[in-house]
């Protein structure tokens, strides 16, 4: 027995060995009750109506097991020795384990929580405004959790709390001067989302660009132009500068002044104002209510005014091409003939008496 009075690192052999069967029994016991918890808890969330129950019970098995873990790694160190430091390090680690897992726990269940309650919410407005926000909310509330439980976890553990958020608070203010942009796009990112002046898909004019808005991310808003580029805005410019959103208005008003010729009669000026109402009725993406005038008399034309409105719905260069080529056809078939701009001149010729 010699052999199991030696003493390695402080213990007799026999306390190792003893501590291994230890560890070994509890995780095998461990496993054995888990497995159980796990049936058990399937049958019972299994037969309730809400979903609630059994997102808990998914979420709460991984961080318990590994609570459970550290707890029983503590079973077992207590009954070493390994001298006053290495056993206080060795309890202010288990503590920090231990917070650890708590806040785990706490992430999972609110990530589960917040998809579960938050996700209705979300879908009563546009699914794009729950692509983004969501998302952000749930990233911003789990580095919060995070913060404060490390914090709590390095507390337990011994260590001084208060310089280090005496150190991290000069060292913020540092940072904050050096990366002042960054910021002020992140806080615009959030007031973006949470404002919401525009959502994905609307065209905007902001900072001399005009297009549609791509994705909105807490740094910067991506915008595809007319001119089918794409365009990274800083969320800075959102802020600071005058939003347009074009998507917003009821409809968007368009101007045409027609010319047609001074040989026009009354009658075609007349059938030219009823042709452009029954265009402005065949075009899908139109208000139905239009306005025509028969407005000047030109240097080189007779003037009809034509106003007519695309909706929200109608497609911005479509709706406008099938208006003119509308025009361009109802007008060739009536007769109806364009003016451009010409001069007629008048020649007398001088009579000489010789």
């Amino acid at each position: 027995m010699e052999l199991l009075d030696q003493r390695f690192l402080g213990n007799e052999l026999s306390e190792w060995l003893i501590s291994l069967a230890l560890l070994v029994g509890l995780v095998i016991l461990i496993r054995i009750v888990y497995g159980v918890f796990k049936r058990v808890s399937r049958r019972v969330t299994n037969r309730t109506a809400t979903q609630l129950d059994d997102i808990i019970v998914d979420k709460v098995e991984e961080p318990i097991v590994f609570i459970v873990s550290v707890a029983a790694i503590y079973i077992v160190l207590e009954r070493l020795s390994f001298g006053q430091v290495v056993d206080q390090f060795i309890g202010d680690g288990i503590w920090f384990g231990v917070n650890i897992g708590i806040t785990w726990l706490l992430v999972r269940l609110s990530n589960a929580l917040m998809t579960e309650f938050l996700t209705p919410y979300f879908n009563q407005e546009d699914s794009s405004v729950q692509d983004q926000r969501l998302p952000i909310i749930q990233k911003m509330i789990v580095i919060i959790i995070w913060a404060v439980g490390v914090l709590i976890a390095l507390n337990n553990a011994g260590y001084n709390v208060g310089a280090l958020l005496a150190g991290l608070g000069i060292g913020g203010v540092a940072f904050a001067l050096a990366a002042k942009d960054t910021i002020s796009n992140f806080f615009g990112g959030i007031i973006i989302l949470i404002d919401k002046p525009f959502n994905i898909g609307d065209r905007i004019k902001v900072a001399g660009y005009d297009g549609n808005v791509v994705s909105i991310g807490l740094r910067s808003t991506r915008l595809r132009t007319l001119e089918n580029r794409m365009v990274t805005i800083p969320n800075l410019k959102f802020i600071d500068g005058i939003v347009e959103n074009v998507s917003s208005q009821p409809s968007q008003k368009m101007t045409l002044k027609i010319g047609l010729v001074y040989n026009t009669t009354p009658e075609q000026i007349e059938e030219a104002m009823n042709a452009l109402h029954e265009i402005n009725d065949r075009v899908q993406g139109t208000d139905k209510n239009c306005v025509t005038s028969f407005t000047d008399f030109g240097d080189f034309a007779l003037g009809i005014h034509f106003i007519y409105y695309i909706t929200p719905e109608g497609d911005y260069f479509n709706t406008q091409s099938e208006i003119n080529l509308g025009i361009l056809k109802e007008f060739n078939k009536k007769g109806l003939e364009f003016a451009f701009p010409t001069q007629t001149i008048h020649t007398e010729m001088a009579s000489f008496k010789g």
